[in-house]
């Protein structure tokens, strides 16, 4: 045999080894896509005893994701059909509802949830943030219309307040941002926070929330950008919140006398009782207005993904923040007897508003004669019960 042929049948055998070669890979990659179609199907009822587990009896329901069995239930309806969570081909709408409110209960971190609901890293990423939209396009429904207190309100709370719509305050959330950003959202306690300003009714729920603010940014700055940003806060004409000394005494924002003791802890026992008519407001006017700290208590305690900083980003973490408010107010819609609650506030009577808005926070003297006038009516009508 020449040298040519022989050339010629040994690439005639290269080619028929790497032509087998190239089977059995090819029959070895069809194994393996094989066996993973069958172990994501295994994980089936694994994903599905852990769902009945969550939702499987109120007590269980509620210490994973903060509500009744029937409030979760009623919760994904709408989220389906109002919000536009759809299933998936390996998930319902209830699961995936199930784990955004998980996480947002217990902070739980990826690799966590994905080891409890049996799924992936970026399938739990997608799932989360598909319930995460569909809540916030909730926000006109959930967002209440706060109602003012009117002269039939017996209230003591509130009751000497007419023409009141609730209470507006600051608070931080822990926010987490890149390194160059840092200095922007220091707190004066070097906490890495954002500003969020938070309005609610008599009731504790929520009116109207602004997150996305700077930490060091000052309450009044907040406000004041509420007022005036597109979908903006509306405060109608004649009507007013309550606010501490860090705003302005203003028509539609009514705040506290400064100098003269505020905090309900500085009353003490009968003997600090209030002495004057300055006095007397401000304690009325601290134990209405402590009804927006309560509502946050309550906001932090539920959602424990506020109380620390996450590894969203920084747009992520305000939908995220906004969908807490979101669903606190859902929650006290839809179950009366919340175990998280601190307190039950009681309804007031029904009244319109009218359609004309405050713009602006300048300081005002007709206002603060209107807060002298109240304090002189709150005190004399005091010291009538009690000589009475």
């Amino acid at each position: 045999m020449d040298t040519r042929s022989h050339l010629r049948l040994q690439i005639i055998a290269a080619a028929v080894v790497l032509l087998i070669f190239q089977l059995k890979r090819l029959r070895r990659h069809k194994r393996n896509r094989h066996s993973f179609s069958y172990s994501l199907v295994d994980k089936i009822p694994a994903q599905v005893a852990y769902m009945e587990k969550l939702v499987g009896s109120n007590v269980d329901c509620f210490n994973q994701l903060r509500m009744n069995t029937l409030t979760f239930q009623k919760l994904s309806y709408i989220l389906q059909n109002v919000g536009g969570l759809r299933e998936s081909k390996y998930c319902t709408v209830q699961a995936k509802t199930a784990i955004f409110l998980n996480v947002l209960a217990h902070h739980t971190k990826n690799r966590t949830v994905k080891f409890h609901h049996r799924r992936s890293g970026s399938t739990f990423s997608k799932y989360f943030h598909e319930a995460l939209n569909s809540v916030i396009r909730l926000h006109s429904q959930l967002l209440v219309h706060p109602e003012p207190v009117t002269v039939t309100c017996i209230n003591d709370r509130w009751k000497c307040f007419q023409g009141c719509l609730g209470a507006l305050d600051g608070t931080y959330i822990p926010v987490h941002v890149c390194e160059e950003d840092q200095a922007k959202y220091r707190t004066r306690k070097g906490h890495i926070a954002t500003n969020v300003l938070g309005v609610c009714d008599t009731e504790g729920r929520f009116v109207y929330v602004l997150p996305g603010w700077e930490g060091p940014a000052a309450d009044s700055q907040v406000l004041r950008a509420a007022l005036v940003k597109e979908h903006s806060f509306k405060v109608p004409l004649g009507y007013y919140y309550l606010c501490d000394n860090g705003y302005s005494n203003t028509k539609g924002f009514l705040t506290p006398y400064r100098g003269i003791r505020y905090h309900l802890s500085e009353w003490g026992s009968a003997t600090n009782s209030p002495v004057n008519e300055k006095e007397f407001f401000n304690m009325k006017h601290s134990k209405a207005r402590n009804v927006i700290e309560q509502t946050f208590g309550v906001l932090k305690k539920r959602w424990a993904i506020l109380r620390s900083s996450s590894f969203f980003s920084i747009e992520t973490q305000n939908k995220i923040i906004m969908a807490c408010v979101l669903l606190h107010n859902y929650i006290t819609k839809e179950m009366p007897i919340d175990p998280i609650e601190m307190e039950s506030l009681d309804a007031n009577t029904s009244n319109g508003v009218n359609d004309e808005y405050i713009s602006t926070i300048e300081p005002s003297t007709q206002w603060s004669l209107r807060r002298d006038e109240m304090a002189v009516s709150m005190f004399l009508g005091s010291c009538r019960f009690l000589i009475g």
